[in-house]
């Protein structure tokens, strides 16, 4: 089944059946785009937080500050932190540098 003879179109007959198809991809393309705009603004609108006029704190709120400030006053009676640092080296079941790994040749 042949669906386009070139052989028997004249060149400007091709080159509108190209700029056809062409053109018709080109307005698909654009509609998508448009479309999918539209979804994104409809689930924009649908699943956003409905605004209250008055911003009421909910209890967690307030008991997370409270909460906090408690652990903030309460501070002078834990011991002072030091400041070293200690390491201890742990053995492993495989050492990757044991075998001859170290990144050269990768």
């Amino acid at each position: 089944m042949v669906l386009l003879a070139v052989e028997s179109l004249t060149w400007p007959q091709i080159l509108l059946v190209t700029g056809l198809g062409f053109g018709i991809v080109l307005v698909l393309l654009c509609c998508l785009v448009f479309i999918l705009k539209g979804l994104g603004m409809l689930m924009q609108r649908v699943t956003a937080p409905k605004a209250t006029k008055e911003s009421k704190q909910t209890s967690d709120d307030m008991a997370a500050v409270a909460m906090a400030l408690h652990l903030f006053k309460d501070a002078s009676k834990h011991d002072e932190p030091t400041a070293m640092i200690t390491f201890n080296k742990r053995d492993t079941a495989w050492n990757p540098k044991s075998e001859g790994f170290n990144n050269v040749g990768f």
